[in-house]
């Protein structure tokens, strides 16, 4: 594990590539990663939502983290997606996760079974007293039906030193400066999503767990460093080049548009796990290739080493 682990940039949320016979691939994921440090990313988040993680199997998800940390070999931070809706196996996952070598772990909110906030206060510290690396909460209600509210957050920041950020997907920028707030900025906020990035870090933010940065990791690393660097005409510059793309990213759930836009380019199989599968509206597929387009024309899609 890296010791001088920096929360601010942008962490790509991996996907995860599957082979024709639906098994993970192994060389691929290797390619995607050795081209995403080369591109700059700040670090690799294996085992998300974009990772297609509720429907890798244990030895599967074990698997890909470990390979990750393996493939990444200290270069950047690898922060391991390893939450649940069972306490119990998301200690699992993130011990495992600390044993292989990850240098954080990110906790999803519980999904479907809907805890209370001293539920959800009781789990995250239970997992957090389970391991020694830095924590990282993953608040993101639309996919999990509860909202970790700002009183929960702060509480579960003076109560477990290793809960040390958030990756807020709530959509909300008002929850994202109230959470600054109630924490007096020591605590890491990343946006969840990439359109709202700037504006969380105009309001005091780190940075984005990224979506879209699988496929153009360097532009939107230039974008973030400039932003956070001061210069917010120049990111905002570079963010009207993306909006379309950013947009085009959710016309379907995530990661359908983004795995389609990685297979187009040779990234991965256009694979995924049921229920999860190809675009369901070919139209679609239509504007983001025309989004990609653009970006290609710019020069932002990723390019092979």
């Amino acid at each position: 594990m890296r010791k001088d682990i920096s929360f601010k940039g942008v962490f790509t949320a991996l996907v995860t590539p599957f082979t024709k016979k639906d098994l993970l691939d192994e060389e691929m994921l290797e390619q995607i990663i050795e081209t995403q440090i080369a591109s700059g990313i700040s670090g690799l988040v294996p085992c998300g939502t974009t990772g297609e993680s509720p429907t890798l199997s244990h030895d599967e998800h074990d698997r890909a983290i470990a390979l990750t940390v393996k493939f990444a070999n200290g270069r950047v931070p690898v922060i391991a997606g390893t939450g649940s809706n069972a306490t119990s196996e998301a200690i699992r996952l993130s011990r495992h996760a600390q044993e292989v070598g990850s240098d954080a772990v990110l906790l999803v909110n519980p999904y479907y079974n809907k805890p209370t906030q001293k539920g959800l206060f009781l789990h995250f510290k239970a997992i957090a007293d389970s391991v020694d690396v830095p924590c990282i909460l993953y608040n993101i209600k639309g996919r999990t039906g509860v909202n970790i509210e700002t009183p929960t957050v702060q509480a579960l920041s003076k109560a477990c030193p290793n809960i040390v950020g958030v990756k807020e997907a709530s959509g909300s920028l008002e929850q994202m400066k109230s959470v600054i707030d109630a924490t007096h900025g020591a605590f890491h906020v990343l946006s969840g999503d990439d359109n709202l990035c700037l504006d969380l870090i105009e309001l005091g933010g780190d940075g984005v767990i990224s979506v879209g940065s699988n496929i153009c990791p360097a532009y939107i690393s230039r974008m973030v460093k400039l932003a956070l660097g001061g210069d917010m005409p120049g990111a905002r510059a570079m963010e009207a080049n993306l909006a379309g793309f950013f947009k085009a990213c959710f016309y379907e759930t995530n990661p359908i548009p983004i795995k389609t836009a990685m297979a187009r380019y040779g990234w991965c199989e256009e694979s995924f796990r049921l229920p999860m599968c190809t675009f369901e509206n070919e139209n679609n597929r239509a504007l983001l290739y025309a989004e990609l387009d653009k970006l290609d024309s710019l020069g932002a899609l990723m390019r092979r080493i």
